[in-house]
């Protein structure tokens, strides 16, 4: 059973079709680079498979649970109806999400922000979630930066503090979402590497990204999007290698990757 399976999602924002039909799944431990040009729906998508967006049509099933969505009992009319918002909660709790921004808090020291989360939502105690926030930051080599405001750290320090806090809620599924693209530019490197450390130690990663050299490098497969649709599912070899379509050989030749 795949941890995360995507049946013909779709998704709209007024008469423009955002997602078309997107369906793939991801395997415990997998790491899937998405990637495609600006506007294709990347983002969208993980938005969608974190219930930030709703879907209007399709499935998401974790570990083969349906989420954003359970079914009525027999005769209760339509068959399917949307999950609480305590329930989505729940489902959040097990997908960690990394953005753009930091969207760290202001008034909290690295340590604070990660231990936030694991007591308020997960009922741990502040000893307890002290001890995980130290780990997770010596795993983002930061314990030396976990007093400091996020306004005493550089941007990559910031996005280190970011992933170490949706860690620290144990997720079974990391989403990440073009995490280095409000770098400058000798900062992305820390904040990759981060990543390839997960990516090694077995964590089930979904990479929204331009970085294709990283893509190349990390991922267990490529999925491809142009105009809100998948147009190619491949591992990197062959995606890089031998793009099917025109779409991904346009888009690889303005990325400046070598394709032979």
């Amino acid at each position: 059973m795949p941890l995360l399976e995507i049946q013909s999602l779709s998704k709209s924002f007024g008469a423009t079709r955002i997602l078309k039909d997107v369906s793939f799944s991801v395997e415990k431990g997998e790491v899937i680079g998405i990637i495609g040009a600006s506007g294709s729906g990347k983002s969208t998508l993980l938005r969608c498979l974190n219930l930030l967006e709703r879907p209007e049509e399709g499935a998401i099933r974790m570990e083969g649970k349906l989420v954003g969505q359970r079914e009525k009992p027999a005769g209760a009319g339509s068959r399917m109806v949307p999950m609480s918002e305590r329930e989505i909660l729940g489902y959040r709790a097990e997908v960690g999400m990394v953005f753009q921004s930091f969207n760290l808090f202001p008034h909290m020291t690295a340590l604070q922000n990660v231990m936030e989360a694991p007591i308020y939502v997960r009922g741990l105690s502040k000893a307890d979630a002290m001890v995980r926030a130290k780990e997770l930051l010596a795993r983002v080599k930061l314990s030396e930066r976990e007093d400091h405001y996020p306004h005493q750290l550089s941007g990559g320090q910031q996005q280190r503090v970011a992933i170490a806090r949706a860690l620290a809620m144990e997720p079974k599924l990391m989403l990440f979402d073009e995490v280095t693209s409000a770098l400058d530019p000798e900062l992305v490197g820390e904040v990759l590497n981060v990543m390839k450390d997960l990516a090694k130690n077995g964590m089930t990663m979904i990479l929204v990204s331009h970085e294709m050299q990283f893509i190349r490098e990390v991922a267990d497969r490529v999925i491809f999007m142009g105009g809100g649709s998948i147009l190619e599912n491949e591992s990197p070899e062959v995606f890089f290698s031998a793009p099917r379509t025109e779409e991904a050989k346009r888009f690889l030749s303005r990325m400046q990757m070598a394709v032979s």
